[in-house]
């Protein structure tokens, strides 16, 4: 592991390059409010719940406690539904749920999921306190892109009105920080499916617009090729480590996520070989992904992600842009599903392989095979032992890696060849 224990040649104030932060999966707050079209599914989801809301009826819907109770945690997974129109293909709120993202361009929402629970809801606090100890100053130098996580992207050719809206968003808060820091071009420092989003936004505009905004892109646990918990979840349901939540529960809200769909394992990066769910009836690899969603009994996602994600994941593009990965290592990470009856309803068995506990050494390293042969991208590999997919913005270690990349990007001293390597 590369060794950048302080911040040696760090810059302050005026010297340094605007950050932006994106965060992953279900990494920001957002919130909810009803209309009369909201049909609830018991009594218990009618619209006087939550009792307290804030002004015109908004409310917090990602992270509320609440879902940690049972009867509450259908409401929960019904508001958050997401639903996909096939003749408008794209995909939408549960009709009478509107939902929005709070202070979109600060940090606010991406320190604390629930600032209540700021002991059990820490995101990016740590991370953004050790950029502040550089002279990172909210709203000044740092900047935050929240977005609602449960969108994703398409293919070209097919409507994504969320996900095209947060890149447009991205964009403009870039061209703003730029422009508000003397024209200096910006860093974008994202966390897992964030960096999904950012690699998107570079290969959607021209190299002009890269070169003229664009300093560096470190991606701190990137599911570049997806990850075979995605396939669990689909499958069983995933309660993300949270106590007392039946998986079954919020199974099909999970499902319903456009973003989930997108994260599934890549079969150009798992291949056709290695069986990930096994049955006594038959395996299932990345490359028999429309079976899997067929026998689980989710047909319904067949045509998305046959029309919209295989084209979006097919053919994964340098941007030309200097990157710097930054990832975990030699955390157990689930590998192989064994359902010995058949029923996907039941926990699997499940043996485990490397990665960073929730996603795959091959997806996390897929950019290095992927563009091996490429002659202009500039790509960092830090992988740091025993840090997993989120205490990679806690942990001390990460986080003077982390903060000793901003600063070499800040003294300009960070590039040398454009060959691809580990530290």
């Amino acid at each position: 592991m590369l060794s950048l224990l302080c911040t040696c040649g760090a810059s302050t104030g005026g010297n340094l390059h605007p950050l932006i932060l994106i965060p992953g999966n279900g990494g920001n707050q957002l919130e909810a409010r009803l209309t009369t079209q909201y049909k609830p599914s018991s009594f218990i989801c009618e619209s006087w719940y939550p009792f307290v809301k804030k002004k015109k009826g908004w409310f917090r819907l990602w992270f509320d406690s609440s879902v940690l109770l049972a009867p509450f945690t259908q409401c929960f997974a019904e508001r958050m539904m997401l639903h996909y129109h096939p003749q408008l293909d794209d995909y939408f709120n549960t009709p009478g749920v509107q939902t929005r993202v709070r202070h979109f361009g600060s940090t606010h929402s991406l320190l604390y999921l629930n600032p209540r629970l700021k002991h059990i809801t820490g995101y990016m606090a740590p991370l953004v306190d050790s950029l502040q100890q550089l002279g990172y100053v909210d709203g000044e130098t740092l900047f935050g892109a929240p977005y609602d996580f449960r969108y994703g992207l398409a293919a070209e050719g097919h409507p994504s009105q969320v996900g095209s809206k947060f890149l447009k968003d991205l964009k403009n808060l870039i061209e703003e920080a730029s422009a508000s820091n003397g024209g200096k071009t910006v860093i974008l420092l994202s966390h897992s499916l964030g960096g999904q989003f950012v690699l998107q936004l570079l290969n959607r505009n021209p190299p002009s617009w890269r070169q003229k905004f664009i300093k560096h892109f470190i991606a701190l646990s990137a599911p570049w090729g997806g990850a075979i918990d995605e396939m669990f979840t689909f499958a069983s349901g995933n309660t993300l480590g949270v106590p007392l939540v039946d998986p079954l529960l919020v199974r099909g809200e999970q499902r319903s996520s456009e973003s989930n769909l997108w994260l599934l394992p890549n079969p150009n990066i798992f291949g056709p070989q290695k069986p990930i769910v096994i049955t006594p009836n038959r395996n299932y690899s990345a490359h028999d992904m429309v079976d899997f969603l067929k026998d689980i009994g989710f047909p319904e996602g067949v045509y998305p992600y046959e029309t919209r994600i295989l084209p979006l994941i097919g053919n994964i593009q340098a941007p030309q842009v200097p990157i710097t990965c930054v990832t975990g290592t030699g955390v157990r990470t689930l590998e192989t599903l064994f359902y010995g009856n058949g029923d996907f309803d039941e926990r699997p068995e499940i043996s485990y392989g490397d990665g960073d506990g929730t996603v795959n050494m091959v997806s996390l390293l897929a950019l290095q095979s992927l563009w091996k042969d490429e002659k202009n991208q500039y790509l960092k590999v830090i992988k740091i032992g025993g840090v997993s997919h989120t205490s990679i913005l806690k942990d001390e270690v990460a986080l003077n890696e982390i903060v000793g990349e901003v600063s070499k990007i800040n003294s300009h001293a960070e590039l040398g060849s454009s060959n691809v390597f580990s530290g």
